[in-house]
């Protein structure tokens, strides 16, 4: 028999009659003889609603009491459609990660799951029963509760998808898989039935809100199957997400990403010694500080220093708003320039390795609609600009054409355009 891990969104879960179309769902899987263990996240907007509630409270409340405000929200969803299940005559069992067994890092708010302890998954399946699995969180050696960051929950599917050697994991969400371009922005938008690990995960990275990074970066390690699905159309099989070297690359570009949730800083007039960059660098990553696109300008030789820009997210804007004086007394730079207005357009392709004209073309595009360029970055398989926020759909829409990105063949990126 068959083990199947599902996981669904908080869309998929936002109110009594979606918890029963979940139920459903399962069952169904249950029926087809499978063996199924169900990932859920908090319902609809709950976690966004309980941090809401928690700076209601505290202007800067500790990240423990977050993670332990924030790990409620999966339980009420996996209590809800634990029952719901039972009403359709089936045994399931709720369990939060701690009872599971998820072992986290000893970070709070973004932990990284070390390991899961699947004998308790094991005892449950063999007893023939669904188990419904709290996602987004774990708990430390020392039995603190953690959770893993914002979208988390698809991490904890595909890593017990991976600890348990299932035979696929599905991702159910309010979308019936990856699109070309956002079908809010071109109607005519294609579903595309399969994308690399490698182009799914430089998209995730990039913004797009339809698989958490780490939960791609786990299983292309691991090598787990994964299908991204509707969970209001069961019939349809959505995306499938496989390795590159099974795909025949026909295109360059596969797809375009389109991030707001970036914050450009820039340290000016930093003196122009050895070790500089790395005091700074340094100090974010003491203060737990992801830090994104990187530029550092050539020395001036008036007042032999340069500027440092780089680029974090907004949610982090609060803490580095915090350093600055400490900042300020480390490096002694003019100033701290902090650009809010921005957003980072991305293409990704695994089709765009040693093919030449790739970046020229994007940056001729956004020339010719007058979009000034702010910073670059690029990897094998990306190229990222970022630009005024302003002008993001504007770019957009002409970097689909140019590329043509209104067709089949190429994946989406949807979710984080409009305002």
């Amino acid at each position: 028999m068959a083990v199947i891990v599902q996981k669904f969104g908080g869309t998929s879960l936002a109110d009594v009659d979606k918890i029963k179309n979940v139920a459903n769902a399962v069952v169904r899987e249950k029926k087809l003889g499978n063996d199924v263990i169900v990932v859920v996240s908090a319902m609809g907007h709950t976690t966004d609603n309980l941090i809401k509630l928690a700076h209601e409270i505290s202007k800067n409340p500790s990240d423990r009491e977050m993670d332990m405000l924030m790990s409620t929200g999966e339980q009420v969803s996996i209590a809800l459609l634990t029952m719901a299940i039972h009403e359709l005559g089936f045994d399931a069992v709720s369990m939060t990660g701690a009872q599971v067994g998820i072992l986290t890092e000893d970070t709070h708010s973004k932990a990284r799951i070390l390991d899961i302890r699947k004998d308790k998954l094991e005892e449950q399946i063999k007893a023939g029963k669904i188990v419904i699995v709290a996602g987004f969180q774990g708990v430390t050696k020392k039995g603190e509760i953690t959770t893993l960051g914002r979208g988390g929950s698809d991490t904890s599917a595909v890593a017990i998808a991976a600890k348990m050697q299932v035979e696929r994991c599905d991702i159910y969400s309010d979308v019936e898989g990856i699109y070309t371009t956002d079908p809010r922005i071109v109607p005519t938008a294609k579903k595309l039935k399969e994308i690399s690990y490698e182009e799914m995960l430089e998209l995730a990275s990039l913004g797009a809100n339809v698989l958490h990074p780490r939960s791609v970066e786990t299983a292309k390690q691991f090598k787990v199957p994964m299908r991204l699905r509707s969970s209001f159309k069961l019939d349809d099989l959505g995306t499938l997400v496989i390795g590159v070297e099974q795909m025949e690359i026909y295109k360059p570009v596969t797809g375009l990403a389109c991030d707001k949730s970036q914050v450009r800083v820039v340290i000016c007039d930093v003196p122009d010694r050895p070790g500089n960059a790395s005091k700074l660098f340094t100090l974010l990553a003491k203060h737990e500080l992801s830090v994104d696109m990187i530029i550092q300008s050539y020395a001036r030789s008036t007042n032999n220093s340069n500027d440092i820009a780089f680029t974090i997210n907004k949610d982090d804007l609060t803490k580095f708003v915090g350093m600055k004086e400490e900042i300020m007394s480390i490096l002694n730079p003019s100033n701290i320039h902090i650009d809010e207005d921005i957003a980072k357009i991305s293409i990704v392709g695994a089709g765009m390795i040693d093919r030449p004209g790739i970046a020229a073309q994007m940056f001729e595009t956004l020339a010719k609609e007058g979009i000034n360029i702010k910073m670059i970055a690029t990897s094998e398989i990306k190229i990222s600009c970022l630009v005024e926020k302003m002008y993001a759909k504007e770019a957009v829409s002409a970097l689909c054409k140019s590329f043509e990105l209104e067709g089949e063949d190429v994946a989406l990126v949807h979710g984080t355009l409009p305002d």
